[in-house]
Formats: structure tokens, C-alpha cells, sequence
């Protein structure tokens, strides 16, 4: 493999931390000037480069490449590292994703915050970025808590009530979270004296031989509850739909968009998968009951919704919950439903949010109840939004389809015909939802108040167009990707 290969990898974590060096040192007004382009710029950089690695990881017919950021490119045995795969650059490409749409649509909504909002956003693209490199839990941990943080603040720029109490809320949920995993960290090192993913796998078939397997059984316990929370899983849900939106617009793109998967659902998925790959049905029962109330209470509670990015939240919920319900399956194809249902939740989610943030911009309204009859002042926009909540249906050819035809195929296989039909009786909630939301704001009667209004700024209109092509070509390719998992004997 070529030596290039593992330098290519400082983009991930070396380029935040550059671009919050640079802005510093250049000064407020030349920062507030460049800051958001330098962000958007990042967030292509990110995508290229993670497209860049998943294919050399093809050809070269590799699972993974280990490097060390500062003090070694090449990893030594022994010495702290990071380490890429398919999920993590899956993940890395989402956040890059997810980042340019969020600055993208920025320019026009941040005003004189500009030089905060970037540093403060590339604080929280390095911890994702690390969330989805680290190879073990402690620094899972570490950056967990730097993505939490730099949210919280985030979500609170503005300063006024709506976000701070939105804020203080993500702030106490994050913190019990967070302690829930400490002590679940610490049990686990107690007991098995290791962080290491690669560890604690190799004796995770095992635990009940170690001295306190009690304890272990809590800690994993403790981990669950954690992750729940920080995902917005059903019980645990209370802060993210108020997160979501008393957040400025650009930050509820991150949430949504990306954010929440990261700090919740990735961790999730390599616990389950990497950590846990001998353990027993518990585990994946718990998740199991925990995804089928996220999809249902989701689902309900979203179709009574009024406010567009609170409904968006609820949705979030629901649709998180099909991604840990792929996981809990255990098998091979409700992983690559999950892993795919990430990609496209990130994809549509996002493309939701930067609606959201256009109708609000241009009405000044987030009430779906008061608008109307906007698709013909705003064409782009109300045609994304339908390709959007079609992809979230599951209506094929689009990406969504696809991803919830393992799912279910999965859960069918595993769990039998009564959860597989639970699930997806579901999707018929999400469609409620989704054509309340187009009822209410593009089709009908135009409201008198905005016959003058006008399609969204450039911003908006490109990233719509790009997320919905991204949208449409991943559905139409994805039968391409499936023969080349078969022909790899994955499927």
C-alpha cells in the first residue's frame, strides 16, 4: 500500500485543527471574511478524501489502514493509533457531507458570528472525526465529550432564551450520559485491564470466566444506557426534539444531519459489532426494544407536530431507531442495512434540515400550520423535500428503499414476521408525517402573506439539488454496489 495512503489520513484530523490555527492567527476581521468558505472547503476536502480512501482500500484489498497522527505515519505494535475502514470513511465521508451543507447554507444566517461559528464547528468536526478513527473506548470517550461540548455551545450561540434552554437541556442529558459511560469504562478496564477494541473483543466470549462478571454485565448495562441517550433513543429522547429547534439553523443541520449519529448510533454500532461479537441475545434484545419504541413513538409523535424542525426531531427519532433496529439483528445483512441507512439518514435528514432552514428564511415562519401553496415560489425547494421524505418512506428507486429492504430482511430472518411487519407498518406513519409537511407548506392554496416570496438564495438551492442528486444516484447505483459484495462473498 502506498506510503501516500496513510499521509492522505492527516486530512481527517489535521485539517480542523489547522483551519482553527489559521483563523486565529489571522486576525478577527480577516477570519469573520473566510471563515466560512475555509468551512465549506474542509467539508470537501473531507468527502474527497474519504472517497479517495475507500477506493484504495478496494484495490488494494485491505480491511482497514492503522496510521498515527503526530509522532509516526506508520502505526508501530503497541503504540496508540487510529484506524479507517469502510464504516468510519462511510462516516467521515457523511461528515464532510453534513459539513459543507451546513456552512454552505450559512452565509446568509450566521451575520457577525462567522469566525465562533467555524471554530467552534471544526472543534466539533474533530471530535466526530475522532469518534469514528479511535480504536479504543476511552478515546471514544474523549472525543464523545469534545463533540458534546462544542454542540452545546453551539446550539446556545445566539444567546437567547430558546437556545439556551435548548442547550441547557442537551448539556444535562449529555452529562448523564457521559457519566453513565465513565463508570461503564471503568468497570470494564477494572476487570479486564484493557480499552482496546481488539481486547475486549477477544474476551467477549469469554466474560463470564473473568473474576466479577457482575460487573461486566453492569458496565455493559451502564454502556447501553450511555449510547441511548446521546442517540435519542425512546426512553432517553426528552432533550432532542428541543434541541433541534431552538438550535440556529446551520447547527440543527449538524444535529440532525450528523451529530446525533455520531455520538450515539456510530459508538453503538462498533460496540455491537466489534466489541461484542460473541455476546449472547441480551444485548441485541435490549436494542431490539429500544429501536421498535424509537420507530413508533417517533413516528406518532412527529405526525402532531407543528413546528417544522421539531417534527424533523421526532422523525430523527423514529428513523434513528431503524438503524439500531438493522444492528440488533446481528447478521451480516442488518449491518449493511444500518450502515446504509446511516449514510442515507445523513443524506435526507440533511437535506430535510436545509429545507427547513429556507422555508423559515424566506416566511419567517417555522409553523407549518400558516403556509401554504409555497412549491410554485419555491420549486427546488419543495421538489428536494419530496425526494427527501420519499428516500425516508422507503419508496424505491431511492437510496432509502434499499437500506430498509435489508433492515427489514434482517429483522424478518432473525427476529420473525411479527417484528419485520412491526417495522415496517411503520413506514406508513412516516408518510403520514412526511405528506402533512408538504400538504401544509408547498401543495394547497398560496397564503396571501407570501405570493411575493421567492425561491431560497444560492446556497440553498445548490446544496438542495446536491443532496437530492446524492439521494437518487445511491438508489440507482446501489444494485452495483450489491454485486460487488457478492462477488466478495459478503452477501
Amino acid at each position: 500500500m502506498p506510503a501516500y495512503f496513510a499521509t492522505s489520513m492527516y486530512a481527517f484530523m489535521g485539517a480542523p485543527l489547522l483551519v482553527i490555527l489559521v483563523l486565529t492567527l489571522a486576525g478577527r476581521k480577516l477570519a469573520e471574511k473566510w471563515a466560512l468558505t475555509v468551512g465549506y472547503i474542509v467539508g470537501i476536502i473531507q468527502m474527497l478524501t474519504s472517497i479517495i480512501a475507500i477506493i484504495l482500500l478496494w484495490q488494494y484489498n485491505k480491511a482497514s489502514i492503522t496510521f498515527s497522527q503526530f509522532w509516526s505515519i506508520q502505526a508501530n505494535d503497541g503504540a496508540a493509533y487510529f484506524s479507517a475502514d469502510v464504516f468510519s470513511l462511510i462516516a467521515l465521508f457523511c461528515i464532510g457531507m453534513v459539513t459543507f451543507a451546513a456552512f454552505y447554507t450559512a452565509k446568509t444566517m450566521i451575520g457577525k458570528k462567522a469566525f465562533q461559528f467555524t471554530n467552534l464547528m471544526m472543534v466539533m468536526i474533530l471530535g466526530m472525526n475522532g469518534l469514528a478513527l479511535v480504536t479504543d473506548l476511552f478515546s471514544l470517550y474523549v472525543f464523545l465529550e469534545i463533540t458534546g461540548v462544542s454542540s452545546y455551545v453551539l446550539i446556545s450561540i445566539n444567546r437567547d432564551n430558546k437556545g439556551l434552554e435548548g442547550g441547557f437541556k442537551y448539556l444535562i442529558m449529555s452529562a448523564i450520559a457521559s457519566a453513565f459511560i465513565l463508570v461503564s469504562l471503568a468497570l470494564i478496564f477494572i476487570n479486564t485491564g484493557s480499552l482496546r477494541y481488539e481486547d475486549i473483543s477477544a474476551i467477549s466470549s469469554s466474560w463470564m470466566e473473568l473474576s466479577n462478571p457482575i460487573l461486566i454485565l453492569v458496565a455493559f448495562v451502564f454502556l447501553i444506557c450511555g449510547f441511548s441517550i446521546k442517540s435519542g433513543l425512546v426512553p432517553f429522547h426528552g432533550w432532542l426534539p428541543d434541541a433541534y429547534q431552538s438550535a440556529p439553523a446551520p447547527v440543527s443541520i449538524m444535529l440532525g444531519g450528523i451529530v446525533t449519529k455520531m455520538v450515539g448510533v456510530y459508538a453503538i454500532i462498533r460496540i455491537v459489532s466489534n466489541l461484542l461479537v460473541e455476546s449472547d441475545t441480551v444485548v441485541n434484545t435490549c436494542f431490539m426494544v429500544l429501536a421498535l419504541m424509537s420507530i413508533i413513538y417517533g413516528a406518532v409523535a412527529a405526525a402532531g407536530q407543528k413546528d417544522f424542525k421539531r417534527l424533523l426531531g421526532y422523525s430523527s427519532i423514529s428513523q434513528i431507531g431503524y438503524i439500531i433496529l438493522g444492528v440488533s439483528t446481528g447478521n451480516i445483512l442488518g449491518y449493511i442495512g444500518a450502515i446504509f441507512h446511516f449514510f442515507n439518514h445523513a443524506t435526507f435528514k440533511t437535506t430535510l434540515f436545509v429545507n427547513s432552514a429556507a422555508v423559515e428564511q424566506q416566511t419567517g415562519l417555522s409553523d407549518i400550520t400558516k403556509m401554504g401553496g409555497l412549491h410554485k415560489q419555491m420549486p427546488i425547494t419543495g421538489t428536494s423535500n419530496i425526494i427527501a421524505f420519499l428516500s425516508a418512506v422507503g419508496i424505491p428507486p431511492l437510496a432509502g428503499f434499499w437500506s430498509k429492504l435489508f433492515i427489514i430482511i434482517a429483522v424478518w430472518q432473525t427476529n420473525g414476521a411479527i417484528i419485520a411487519s412491526i417495522a415496517l407498518v411503520a413506514s406508513i406513519f412516516t408518510a403520514v408525517y412526511f405528506l402533512r409537511i408538504q400538504k401544509n407548506i408547498f401543495f394547497g392554496p398560496v397564503n396571501e402573506k407570501f405570493a411575493d416570496i421567492k425561491e431560497a438564495v444560492k446556497g440553498f438551492k445548490l446544496t438542495e439539488i446536491a443532496l437530492s442528486v446524492i439521494t437518487i444516484g445511491c438508489g440507482l447505483l446501489f444494485p452495483v454496489l450489491l454485486l460487488l459484495l457478492q462477488a466478495q462473498g459478503i452477501v
